[in-house]
């Protein structure tokens, strides 16, 4: 949430975020993702987990026809664009700082019929909830989204303002912290979480959660 970056350690590490342009081949599309590190950070750079993410939804993991999808703190919008390719209806948000830079990616890898399944919108998690109905979204995607303790109380308030006792979460992190799996603790107990993938190139987890009261044959 907060457009400041990681601290710069490993010089070496950092340089593919200061490049301009990032490719990626998904869904049968090349993908060219514009950043803007200097700018603003965080937002404006590809993790790792965005392409672990991608990755996991290209496998087709989750059926994404006719689903509709929310892409929390969405960024370059990596992961919202490969779900709208894959046939999700995506809104993808994220601080309103960071929307004309979304909005730019979007518009620039998204085929024109393919581009009204594509919304970007404003929310700054725990704020703005009443923009959004509630239980809107089938599916709720964040990618490298679990970093600053201060967030993580409104963070969860959103998630369960978005979800309904049929929606999946799909959260993809890096366990870097004590925070970070202290997110995990609070997050489950709320909802039912496991671990659903794991990529050890890059370090990244993919975790699944779904509201506690959801029935277990569905």
């Amino acid at each position: 949430m907060a457009l400041v970056p990681y601290e710069e350690t490993g010089a070496v590490g950092l340089q593919k975020f200061h490049k301009s342009l990032a490719t990626f081949s998904f869904a049968n599309h090349t993908i060219q993702i514009r950043q803007d590190w200097r700018q603003l950070g965080v937002a404006a750079v590809v993790w790792d987990a965005a392409i672990v993410l991608s990755t996991y939804l290209e496998m087709g993991a989750v059926e994404l026809r006719g689903c509709s999808a929310v892409e929390l703190g969405a960024g370059t919008g990596l992961v919202g664009i490969v779900a709208a390719l894959l046939g999700a209806h995506v809104t993808m948000t994220d601080r309103k700082v960071a929307l004309e830079f979304l909005k730019s990616n979007v518009q620039a890898n998204l085929p024109p019929h393919i581009q009204p399944k594509a919304v970007v919108k404003e929310l700054t998690w725990g704020q703005n909830l009443g923009s959004f109905e509630p239980g809107e979204f089938d599916l709720i995607l964040g990618a490298d989204i679990i970093y600053l303790e201060e967030t993580f109380t409104d963070l969860l308030q959103t998630l369960e303002h978005l979800c309904s006792s049929q929606s999946m979460i799909l959260l993809a992190c890096r366990i870097r912290y004590e925070r970070d799996s202290n997110f995990l603790v609070m997050l489950e107990r709320q909802f039912t979480v496991s671990k659903v993938h794991y990529d050890p190139e890059k370090d990244v987890h993919i975790y699944k959660a779904q509201k506690r009261n959801q029935r277990k044959d569905l």
